[in-house]
């Protein structure tokens, strides 16, 4: 695990802790939208064209400031009016500026189905992500032992949450290929360098099984490379950045669904 990623669990560890003295698990399962349907990703990818899942993301380790401007209220109508199959929403604050604010935000004016793209280490948070309006968790392989795959991905489908696990390799792949998983998602950037190639999903698409849908991730920048990934069998595309670093994400959104579909 590189630095930064060390540097993230441990401060996510302190910030789990702290929440579970202040809201009591109890009392997240008692919210009003931890009752709530979730909306289905998984429905949603295998009826469409495009396959775009898209994200907002203010800052990244990475890239620090990407957008602080616009608005997640108004992305979020603006991705759902513009053809993305789903919504994928950071909520770490001290690395990335988002927060689960911004999944109450977008769930209050949205339909599309909210992926929570969080660092999970602890149960806690997945009973958070169903209590602020998540339909989707993300699970990251390179932080999380199989027990805790099998264990944290039982959970999430117990309570109707739909399950997106991250890999890099075919060692993190080989852990993951567990019965609650519903999409394997490469991530083209390795964690290490920040390096991007969409050359990871291709190398990987064949070891993954037909029963898990595939979701590439990361550096996603035109439409030949999604044109490409489809050939390789791959049925979403997160796209955060491309978008993000436009003022009106929603139209640079419609213009890549457009020219998928012709």
């Amino acid at each position: 695990m590189d630095n930064i990623l060390k540097k993230i669990i441990k401060d996510k560890k302190t910030e789990v802790k702290n929440k579970k003295e202040l809201f009591s698990l109890d009392l997240i399962k008692k919210y009003p939208l931890y009752k709530r349907k979730t909306i289905s990703l998984k429905s949603n990818l295998n009826s469409s064209k495009s396959g775009i899942i898209a994200e907002f993301k203010r800052r990244s380790p990475s890239k620090k400031n990407i957008n602080l401007d616009l608005s997640i209220y108004d992305v979020a109508k603006s991705y759902e009016k513009n053809g993305a199959c789903g919504m994928s929403i950071l909520t770490d604050i001290k690395y990335f500026g988002g927060s689960l604010e911004d999944l109450i935000q977008a769930r209050s004016n949205s339909n599309l189905p909210l992926l929570r793209k969080e660092f999970i280490i602890d149960k806690y948070q997945i009973h958070e992500s169903k209590a602020f309006g998540a339909d989707i968790i993300l699970l990251i392989a390179s932080i999380l032992s199989k027990k805790q795959i099998i264990e944290f991905s039982s959970i999430a489908k117990n309570i109707d949450l739909e399950v997106l696990i991250e890999v890099h390799n075919e060692l993190e792949l080989d852990k993951s290929l567990v019965k609650n998983i519903d999409f394997i998602g490469v991530n083209n950037r390795d964690l290490k360098t920040f390096d991007v190639n969409i050359d990871v999903s291709k190398k990987l698409s064949s070891k993954i099984p037909d029963n898990y849908l595939k979701v590439s991730e990361s550096g996603i920048k035109s439409i030949k490379d999604i044109k490409i990934l489809k050939a390789y069998g791959f049925k979403g595309f997160l796209i955060g950045e491309n978008f993000m670093k436009s003022n009106s994400p929603g139209i640079e959104l419609n213009n890549f669904v457009k020219n998928i579909e012709e």
